[in-house]
């Protein structure tokens, strides 16, 4: 097993913190948020990690495999990730570096042994209860009979029928997933800057939109319900919440 993080990041919205600094190294209670991370999968016996990273590379120390991602500002999340395809091959974790989820989440989702498995928060709701965010904002999955139909970010009427959850940034992949993973993006024929799903083009298209890619070629995602403490930090406010909830 090994994990790739996507790092590269802007983080915007951090203001000042992320000036001079990447938004994953972020300091949460004296540990930065990548540094909580990598000390968790560890714990796991996961030690072949590695860290697409974008803006400030110099600033990652830690004792991991870097990929630098040097047009970071130029696409989103799929751009910064397919640059690690090579490494996509076997069994593999790919997580978003500005959350935090606890033992719990990470035990779970080891645990799968589906080919493609993503987790899932059920209380997506709450994610309006974040002052800066709005619910159109959250990355929503529609499930149905133990399978996802459907992620996006926009609700249909259609989707209303199914139950509905939150993608936490967190994915897990076998040997035949990571075959999948890559067969299907090599195949994708659309030029750079046609619309891509929730995205405006490919080449500005996130995680999700390639998931959703996925799920149109036929392929099952499982959900992995989770029920343990997760955050995404994307703005101050959620940092602040992150300290209250990961206090150790």
């Amino acid at each position: 097993m090994k994990a790739i993080f996507i790092a590269a990041g802007e983080g915007s919205r951090m203001g000042n913190l992320t000036k001079n600094n990447p938004k994953p190294l972020i300091e949460i209670n004296g540990k930065s948020i990548l540094e909580r991370q990598i000390c968790l999968l560890q714990k796991f016996g996961i030690n072949e990690i590695i860290v697409i990273r974008g803006p400030h590379p110099n600033r990652f120390k830690f004792n991991v495999e870097y990929i630098n991602d040097v047009k970071f500002n130029e696409h989103d999340q799929l751009g910064s990730l397919i640059l690690a395809k090579e490494k996509i091959q076997n069994d593999v974790l790919i997580i978003f570096a500005d959350i935090l989820f606890d033992e719990s989440i990470l035990a779970k989702i080891l645990e799968s042994k589906e080919d493609i498995a993503i987790a899932i928060d059920m209380n997506w709701e709450k994610y309006g209860l974040r002052h800066e965010n709005t619910i159109d904002k959250a990355d929503k999955v529609a499930i149905s009979k133990g399978t996802i139909k459907r992620i996006f970010k926009n609700m249909s009427e259609d989707d209303k029928k199914f139950e509905i959850g939150e993608f936490v940034g967190l994915l897990k992949l076998t040997e035949n997933g990571s075959k999948d993973f890559n067969r299907i993006y090599s195949e994708l024929t659309l030029s750079e800057n046609q619309r891509f799903h929730d995205s405006i083009s490919l080449k500005k298209a996130k995680l999700v939109d390639f998931l959703q890619e996925i799920i149109e070629h036929d392929i099952e995602i499982k959900p992995v319900i989770i029920h343990g403490k997760w955050c995404e930090i994307d703005t101050l406010e959620d940092l602040e919440l992150a300290g209250k909830m990961f206090n150790n």
